[in-house]
């Protein structure tokens, strides 16, 4: 493309200085000529701006020759300005395409990290299928504060979705914790409870350990919600330590899997006081069930009014979880006119009639 666009300073430098000879000597343009070497700067790498830039001295000693002025003093400061910009505009370049492979490295470095702490979930285990999506806040970021993690042991799957609170490495390292005491827990004879009373002790556990070296780790906690599904019954299992609850969709109805009892957020230290109790609701075939953070809810557009998240999830005709999560993606960036604010992650979970074979 860069290439294409190399017309444009060529043909300026044509023009003017076709202009400049066809011009009385007392009307010179070729000041105009050191458009074409900064033109080239914006959209071409050091070498063709370089190029571009001795085209148009080139352009001007012959101006200076059609018009006679080629050894006055005026001109002479004219070549040299000109020499000057181009040397600035191709220094520039240089120094940009630097910064532009540090930050190919940067990026490579945290898409790595971010697969290596975000699995992709699988689409299909047992009688579900499993769609999701991870939307961060930052145009250039590969990782934010959201987290989720499933697990699949005896015939049981668990789902995990969070948000880490907090800034920084502490946050990074937070939510490492979290999934690795989940994907630990989860793989072991643990009850629900059990489970969360692990990834609580290991979170704090962490935090404790960066409070000595970042005062910023005394601010993390992650809210986080974890979901049980077995096989065999048609159930969820859901514990809510301080996220937003689960939505099932079944048909054209949204319901609320709104536990009795909502835990404190992990990492406070509060959770071992009182052991969180899973709440139990029916979860039948055809039903999808769709675990999100807050940055979905709290998506605002221009006039500062939420996402209607059960609205949009209300409207489904027919979909399956990874097309309804698609198009829950599409009109979330439609409401906030394509500026996410917070790290978005949603999970669509659909029971089959039929598990897998």
């Amino acid at each position: 493309m860069s290439h294409i666009l190399l017309v444009i300073p060529i043909g300026l430098i044509v023009i003017i200085a076709a202009v400049d000879l066809a011009l009385p000597r007392s009307v010179h343009l070729g000041p105009l000529l050191v458009v074409a070497p900064a033109l080239t700067a914006s959209f071409a790498g050091p070498r063709c701006t370089a190029a571009i830039g001795a085209l148009a001295l080139a352009a001007d000693v012959v101006s200076g020759l059609g018009q006679g002025v080629l050894r006055s003093s005026e001109h002479n400061v004219e070549m040299l300005a000109l020499f000057a910009v181009s040397a600035v505009v191709v220094v520039f370049r240089v120094v940009h395409e630097r910064h532009l492979a540090v930050l190919h490295q940067v990026r490579s470095v945290s898409e790595i990290a971010q697969r290596v702490l975000l699995r992709p979930l699988p689409r299909r285990v047992g009688p579900l299928r499993i769609a999701s999506i991870y939307l961060a806040a930052a145009a250039e970021a590969r990782i934010g504060g959201d987290l989720y993690a499933a697990a699949r042991t005896d015939g049981v799957t668990r789902l995990l979705i969070g948000d880490v609170r907090g800034k920084g490495l502490p946050a990074i390292s937070d939510a490492a914790a979290s999934l690795c005491a989940f994907r630990e827990a989860s793989h072991g004879p643990t009850t629900l409870p059990e489970l969360m009373t692990r990834m609580e002790t290991s979170l704090c556990q962490n935090l404790t350990e960066h409070a000595e070296t970042d005062t910023d780790a005394q601010e993390c906690f992650v809210t986080a919600a974890v979901a049980e599904i077995p096989d065999a019954e048609p159930k969820v299992h859901v514990i809510a330590c301080g996220h937003p609850p689960p939505l099932l969709l079944r048909g054209n109805r949204v319901l609320t899997l709104q536990p009795d009892q909502v835990a404190p957020p992990l990492g406070l230290e509060l959770l071992t006081e009182s052991e969180p109790r899973p709440a139990t609701f029916p979860f039948e075939p055809g039903d999808i069930l769709l675990l999100y953070t807050d940055g979905v809810i709290e998506a605002r557009d221009r006039t500062g009014t939420f996402f209607d998240l059960p609205a949009h999830l209300g409207e489904r005709a027919g979909e399956d979880a990874g097309t309804l999560v698609e198009r829950l993606r599409e009109r979330l960036f439609e409401h906030v006119n394509g500026h996410l604010h917070d790290d978005t992650a949603m999970i669509a979970v659909e029971r089959l009639a039929t598990p897998e074979p």
